[in-house]
């Protein structure tokens, strides 16, 4: 059999031109194709696999990029950008300098909006269709939204604004929960029905002619609209998203691309915005991922012929590390409560929840609802922990400093995938955390480099003894071995490095990233620059032994994978100059701004933050004078 796909990449054959009968050849190829290079370089598998007749589908009937595609989160982005020439790079998604796992408009003008956060596909689709509607240009605007993405806000707001817009497509991908439970033969009889342009003539000439016809005419329109209404809704039960002006359609097979390619045909015929519900099976076509859609959500390079037990705990991780704690430690305090946002399994939670089943809340998608929900836990007694990826945190700062700070709720943030992040990229790197908690100087913050200190100090947090908003921050995946070692003193920061000599330099860093400190440190020491490494555990409020401390030496400096802004090293130099420090002190930190995909290893080192990186640094800023 001829392989489609590769004629459709070379431009031998156009995807607009395929025999309709040829199409579902070409999705077994497309899911083929993820399942040999996701297995490859790692990536958003399930949810790929799940939409590829959608997407087929739409690149069949829209043209990108006068025609915009907004995914939400963009995770399901990967046949999108085979079908947009980016195939031949696909040994390089989500490595240094390669593809994005996410839509990216630098990488393509086919990408119409950068997505790595939820609920946000809507609002941005509204904006770009309100644009061309103001600009007069051509092209519909499609938000392919997942039925999670529901439990945020942003996604009410954007329906609040739709307003006309009839270049507007909003799919719904529902690969787990129902919407409309009224549906059956009769809806879809209806739905073909909607879908074909006959339906679309007859019902604009019907129009035509009863608006001129006099007197009775207006009454009847109205009326058969009315009646018409009634009986959709009874169906489909369809009343929100048609009160939110849309024309609804669906639920319909997302995997079956007749029904999905005369649905999206006929949505230009249509004179308000188009809801299009379809269901579809999250890992389509590749057994494990059938199974267990969550485990294959998002993967590191496997073995498809010899694939992990999907069932297995990941024990070795900080995320579990805190998530086994927390549930031990709420044996004995009825108040303490778990609350996340749609990221259960992520953060470690399901031993609490499994434990603790009502006092455990996960609320969804909705980030900002999880910080002003647990504050009003707190001001009646409870003691919440909110877990969050520190990106993920970013969308409810506002909460944090109004709902729980202002009030000195009693909130501990538990703040997972800190500091840089592989793979996922720019959307997804955890280098804000810091300096948000830092602008308070009453919230402490710690950083735990291992799992002895993530214990302890997790402990000390979570103790009658300890009240209002606090958070503890630690980094994707398990601890190292290096760090490991260094155990825990229960202090809020530590020598680990002292080199015994009249030391004129002191490094000071603090998690992960201690231990490329630690490297630099001890490699300059034998090369008779003595250094002494200081990690820092409570990066807020600063530990003012260690400022003192400081003062002592001629050079000070920090390095951090946080943003330098308002993070450690912009609080400890400030703290140093109060203290009239006469010494040369340097912080290295990162950009606010674009940190690019790729391994740690690779990150830290192109913006200095590796052994060898610090090493250069401090030795050409001593020879600076």
């Amino acid at each position: 059999m001829q392989n489609i796909l590769d004629k459709i990449l070379s431009g031998e054959l156009q995807l607009k031109g395929l025999p309709a009968d040829r199409l579902d050849q070409l999705c077994a190829e497309i899911r083929g194709f993820l399942i040999e290079h996701v297995s490859r370089t790692g990536g958003h598998l399930s949810s790929n696999l799940g939409t590829v007749e959608l997407t087929v589908a739409l690149h069949r009937v829209f043209t990108t990029p006068q025609d915009a595609i907004v995914f939400d989160v963009g995770h399901q982005c990967y046949t999108h950008k085979i079908l947009t020439g980016r195939a031949g790079r696909f040994d390089t998604l989500r490595r240094a300098g390669g593809l994005s796992g996410f839509p990216n408009r630098e990488e393509s003008p086919h990408d119409a909006f950068i997505a790595g956060h939820g609920n946000t596909a809507l609002s941005a689709a509204v904006g770009i269709a309100r644009a061309k509607k103001l600009k007069g240009e051509p092209g519909t605007v499609v938000a392919v939204i997942g039925d999670g993405a529901f439990t945020g806000g942003m996604v009410y707001e954007g329906m609040n604004n739709i307003d006309t817009l009839d270049n507007l497509v909003v799919v719904l991908n529902d690969n787990k929960m129902s919407i409309s439970k009224n549906v059956g033969s009769v809806s879809r009889y209806l739905t073909s029905l909607r879908t074909s342009p006959s339906y679309h003539t007859a019902k604009h000439r019907t129009e035509d002619i009863l608006d001129k016809t006099p007197v009775v005419g207006r009454y009847i329109k109205e009326a058969l609209v009315y009646s018409k209404s009634v009986l959709r809704r009874s169906i489909y039960n369809s009343t929100f998203f048609e009160e939110m002006g849309f024309q609804y359609l669906g639920p319909l097979d997302g995997h079956d691309l007749e029904d999905l390619i005369a649905a999206f045909s006929s949505a230009k015929e249509y004179d308000s915005p188009l809801f299009l519900h379809i269901e579809t099976v999250k890992g389509k076509g590749f057994t494990p991922a059938e199974r267990n859609p969550a485990a294959f959500h998002g993967v590191g390079a496997f073995d498809t012929r010899n694939l992990p037990d999907p069932d297995e705990p990941m024990n070795d991780s900080f995320s579990e590390a805190m998530g086994s704690t927390l549930a031990d430690f709420a044996d004995t305090d009825s108040r303490v409560c778990a609350v996340t946002a749609a990221m259960k399994y992520a953060t470690g939670l399901h031993h609490f929840s499994k434990k603790h089943r009502d006092r455990f809340f996960d609320v969804g998608m909705a980030e900002q609802h999880a910080v002003t929900f647990a504050a009003g836990l707190a001001v009646e007694g409870m003691r919440p922990l909110v877990a969050l990826y520190s990106t993920f945190f970013q969308r409810s700062y506002d909460q944090f400093i109004h709902d729980v700070n202002l009030q000195k709720a009693d909130v501990l943030f538990a703040i997972d995938r800190a500091g840089l992040v592989p793979g996922d990229g720019e959307t997804h790197q955890g280098i804000y955390d810091v300096a948000f908690f830092s602008q308070f100087e009453d919230v402490p913050l710690y950083a735990p480099c291992n799992y002895a200190e993530l214990r302890f100090w997790l402990l000390r947090l979570l103790s009658p003894q300890c009240s209002g908003p606090r958070a503890i921050r630690y980094p994707k995946g398990a601890e190292c071995r290096e760090l490991a070692a260094l155990g825990c003193s229960g202090e809020p920061f530590d020598c680990v490095l002292h080199s015994g000599a009249e030391a004129p330099v002191a490094l000071v860093s603090y998690g992960l990233l201690t231990r490329e400190a630690l490297a630099a440190g001890r490699a300059l020491t034998a090369e008779g620059l003595p250094v002494d490494v200081y990690k820092v555990t409570r990066l807020n409020p600063l530990p003012e032994k260690l400022v003192l401390l400081l003062c002592a030496y001629s050079r000070v400096y920090t390095a951090e994978d946080a943003i330098v802004s308002g993070s450690l090293g912009a609080h400890l130099g400030l703290a140093l100059q109060r203290r009239d420090y006469a010494g040369r002190y340097r912080s290295r930190g990162l950009p606010a701004g674009h940190i690019d995909h790729a391994e740690v290893p690779q990150l830290q080192k192109m913006y200095g933050l590796d052994r060898d990186g610090i090493i250069k640094w401090i030795k050409d800023d001593g020879k600076r004078g």
